[in-house]
């Protein structure tokens, strides 16, 4: 049975302890030293432990929540003079809500507040399911378990796999979200509709129960841009049609084609292993597993999000708290999916620039694995984020100095690592931002519309280094804000990004570029203060069935202005190689004459000798 969910760079100044954590692995805790006779207070958690105990080395707590609290109760963060390190030692920390941290935690007078793997990276994981067991024998293969009506959960994972929502058609394979059927159009006059998806004739069995079904589809006709997930309300067999209970982003046909989509979470559609289906209003879940269902484990989400860091506002930050070698498995999607409001204005708001309603995401859809807001100076080190509903990393609004470093983000519903700053002319309040050596791979899984290994909106003052990222339907990097922005009202500038490795992009979708930019700088005279360096685009090829325009190694959409770049090398696309204006300085790339390999530093390219995790080629 599911339990309840609920649902100009400064950088820090650390002291020696945490240089050495997060310089690399883990450290045993005897290791953990500092300058200047600082000799950090410690304490240890172990899942065999008591919260009743001391919570020493020989003595640990069992829960992160009591040592989190033993902290604040005890005031021993308001004025420190060492660092804090809590130990975790090996093993899974379940949890089925959020780890909060506020200001209540941080670190004070320029000391570090440090929770880590003890027993080394990715040693203690931080766990938001919980094991389905009682299986049934249901039929052809299928079984079925009692998992309740409380909490549905939105994704499944079979031995850390993911596990496919039954779908019709049927997914070419794991690695693909096609095939997919196209919607048409009814009468002209349905052309614009947002709401009611039409098929061919014989598309659909009148047999099939849609109950629990919902419509995945990347809305917009052949604009394959953004990708909803909508409930069914009702299908009405005889015309065709299916009515949906929320408009998607865009309408279903445009003058070159109709929208890609398929249909899932029906029993009717559960006939491939790997994929299941959960019937909300019975609770009960239907799977045919991969293996042998006494063998395997079928892990349910009970919670979106697992460590939440969030100050109570922008004036009263959580600051200097470092996660170093922590592993994060498993996280909740959503009931229904679609990326930011339809129209300027509709989030309710007054702005000065209401068209950035359509780049944000919608409240209901603000989180992560790591969730972080009203901060200054959180790290992350040494992670292993994976098997996510939605984002690995997600940073919204107010914060300053977040680092992701030397970590591993893999099997992620939506972005690996997302920033959202402020809306424009309303304050810069998210800069300096580090996210370097870090390996992103098999992103967007549930949202392949608009993912990226790392997006970056209205933020500036980052860089973005020494990282490999891979495998997505969409982007690799991209960096956005509105082309409506005056160049005073916007803060996405002076951002680094160099020595990238970016390959399998651009799976699915097209009129897009490995790295990407949007409404970055609006009017002349276009300052040089973006740059781009030393940075390996592999082959940019979508799925035959992606109807759009085409792909590209770069791509500097609309106001895509004011960058360098510098030793770039881009292979197969189907259309430019890179597609810019004529508002940017590009000095040695393969789209050139005489490009000059010499000038490629390809041993420094990607992931650094440091990254403490073996990386996915190394173990295929």
């Amino acid at each position: 049975m599911l339990r309840t969910r609920r649902p100009n760079r400064s950088l820090p100044v650390l002291a020696a302890s945490t240089l050495l954590l997060v310089a690399g692995a883990a450290l045993p805790g005897d290791a953990v030293t500092a300058a200047d006779g600082c000799e950090p207070r410690q304490f240890f958690v172990s899942p065999d432990g008591s919260d009743r105990a001391e919570g020493d080395k020989d003595d640990a707590w069992q829960t992160i929540e009591h040592a989190r609290d033993h902290l604040r109760e005890e005031g021993l963060t308001r004025r420190m003079r060492c660092d804090i390190v809590v130990n975790l030692r090996a093993g899974d920390y379940q949890v089925d809500q959020a780890l909060e941290f506020d200001e209540n935690d941080s670190g004070t007078r320029g000391h570090e507040v440090i929770y880590r793997s003890y027993d080394g990276p990715g040693e203690a994981r931080v766990v938001g399911a919980e094991r389905v067991t009682d299986w049934e024998e249901y039929q052809d293969g299928i079984y079925r378990a009692d998992v309740g009506t409380d909490n549905p959960f939105h994704t499944l994972f079979e031995d850390g796999q993911r596990a496919t929502t039954a779908r019709y058609p049927n997914r070419a394979s794991d690695e693909e979200w096609a095939p997919y059927l196209f919607s048409v159009l009814k009468e002209p006059e349905k052309e614009g509709v947002r709401q009611w998806l039409y098929s061919n004739p014989g598309d659909w069995d009148p047999s099939w129960d849609l109950d629990d079904a919902e419509v995945f589809i990347w809305s917009g006709g052949s604009w394959s841009w953004f990708t909803d997930t909508v409930p069914i309300q009702n299908p009405t067999w005889e015309d065709n049609q299916i009515t949906m209970e929320y408009w998607t982003r865009y309408a279903l046909i445009n003058s070159r084609s109709g929208s890609r989509y398929f249909l899932q979470n029906s029993l009717d559609f559960l006939d491939q292993a790997g994929e299941y289906y959960l019937d909300y209003d019975e609770g009960q879940l239907y799977y045919k597993p991969r293996g042998n269902i006494e063998d395997v484990e079928i892990m349910a989400p009970v919670a979106d999000t697992l460590i939440e860091v969030a100050g109570s506002s922008p004036e009263e930050r959580v600051e200097n708290i470092t996660f170093d070698g922590l592993a994060l498995q498993y996280s909740d999607f959503v009931d229904w999916y679609r990326f930011g409001w339809i129209s300027a204005g509709d989030s309710g708001y007054r702005h000065e620039y209401p068209e950035y309603d359509r780049q944000i995401e919608m409240p209901r859809n603000r989180f992560g694995a790591v969730t972080v807001t009203n901060s200054r100076d959180i790290t992350l080190s040494n992670m292993r984020i994976s098997d996510t509903g939605y984002h690995a990393v997600y940073a919204l609004f107010a914060n300053e100095g977040l680092t992701v470093q030397g970590s591993l983000l893999e099997n992620i519903g939506a972005d690996g690592i997302k920033v959202e700053g402020p809306y424009p002319g309303e304050g810069d309040t998210s800069y300096g931002h580090l996210f370097t050596n870090n390996y992103i791979t098999h992103y967007g899984e549930l949202v392949p519309g608009d993912a990226a290994g790392v997006e970056l909106m209205n933020t500036g003052r980052n860089e973005v280094s020494y990282s490999h990222i891979e495998h997505s339907a969409r982007y690799g990097v991209s960096l956005e804000v509105r082309p409506e922005v005056a160049a005073e009202d916007n803060y996405a500038r002076d951002n680094v990004f160099e020595y990238l490795r970016i390959e399998d992009v651009g799976l699915d979708s097209g009129d897009m570029g490995a790295f990407y930019t949007y409404g970055v700088d609006n009017a002349e005279p276009h300052p040089i203060d973006n740059h781009v360096r030393q940075v390996v685009i592999g082959d940019v090829i979508p799925d035959d069935s992606m109807p759009d325009s085409g792909t590209r190694g770069v791509h500097m959409d609309a106001g895509g202005c004011g960058f360098s770049f510098t030793d770039i090398e881009v292979g197969e696309v189907t259309d430019d190689k890179y597609q810019s204006y004529q508002c940017n300085t590009v000095e040695n790339a393969n789209w050139q004459e005489e490009f000059d390999t010499s000038r490629m530093e390809y041993d420094r390219i990607g992931v650094q000798d440091s990254f403490p995790y073996p990386v996915p080629e190394e173990t295929s």
